[in-house]
Order: C-alpha cells, then sequence, then structure tokens
C-alpha cells in the first residue's frame, strides 16, 4: 500500500490516459461511418470502464469494486450483443426491401415486355439459389447491369 501512495502519480497519468481514451471512443461511437464501428466503439468504451474501476480497486484497496467490474463486464457484454442482433436485423430488412423492389421492378418489366420477362424471373430465381449456396451478391449487380444495359439499347 505504501508503494501505491508512494507513486500515485502513476495511477492518476494513467487515468488521465485512459480517460482521454473513453473520449475518443465515444466520439468513434457517435461519428462512426459504419454501424460496426459503432458497436466497436460502445464495446471498447465498456472495457475502457472496466480498466478504470480496477484501478480504482487497486488504488482505493476496496474489494467492492473488483465485484462492480465484474457486474459491469457481464451488463457490458449483454449491451454489445443486444446492440449487434438490433442492427443486425435492421440490416436484414433493409436488404429485404431492397430484394422485394427489385422483384416489382422485374415484374412490371416483365408485364411489358410478354413472355421473356417470366423468362428472366426464373433465370433470377434459379440465381438467387445459386447465390445463396455462395454467399455473394453479383446476382444483384447483373441484374442491374443489364437492366441499366437494356434501357439504353431500347429506342
Amino acid at each position: 500500500m505504501r508503494i501505491i501512495m508512494e507513486h500515485s502519480w502513476i495511477f492518476i497519468s494513467i487515468f488521465i490516459f485512459l480517460a482521454i481514451l473513453l473520449l475518443f471512443c465515444l466520439i468513434r461511437a457517435i461519428k462512426g461511418p459504419t454501424i460496426a464501428d459503432r458497436v466497436v466503439a460502445v464495446n471498447m468504451m465498456g472495457t475502457i470502464v472496466m480498466v478504470v474501476i480496477a484501478m480504482l480497486a487497486v488504488y482505493m484497496g476496496e474489494g467492492y469494486l473488483l465485484d462492480i467490474c465484474l457486474i459491469y463486464a457481464m451488463i457490458s457484454f449483454l449491451a454489445v450483443v443486444v446492440l449487434t442482433k438490433i442492427y443486425s436485423g435492421v440490416y436484414l430488412e433493409k436488404l429485404a426491401k431492397k430484394k422485394r423492389q427489385q422483384q416489382k421492378a422485374v415484374q412490371a418489366e416483365s408485364i411489358r415486355e410478354g413472355s421473356t420477362g417470366k423468362n428472366r424471373i426464373k433465370e433470377m430465381k434459379t440465381e438467387e439459389t445459386r447465390s445463396k449456396e455462395a454467399g455473394t451478391e453479383e446476382v444483384t449487380n447483373k441484374y442491374t447491369k443489364r437492366n441499366e444495359q437494356e434501357r439504353s439499347d431500347t429506342p
């Protein structure tokens, strides 16, 4: 305990450094260009807070702070899992909406074109099943490019 009191400036400088890191993580959580950046920043903030609580436990010599640190770790983990679940649901919903819009566009075009549109819908469905197996999204890019080319070719 005597060593901790003699070198308290080390603890204070570490606390200041962690506070600066916490500020940077907060900025990234607010400003982050992607959802993944925000989730990682929130997770990092939780980790930094746990380190601060653990260091306070050592600095103050209070054992109950370690219990609080463990409880905070569990809550932080659950928060990140919930955020990830929510954001992944929103992302999947946007993809499904985009897919429905593309299918509506293909159906509207097939009504105008007649039977060739029906063949394109069948082609699109078979290629969608292939893309699900392969895990790629090349099919949608291929059809949007084809639609753009056909629109530019029609008089």
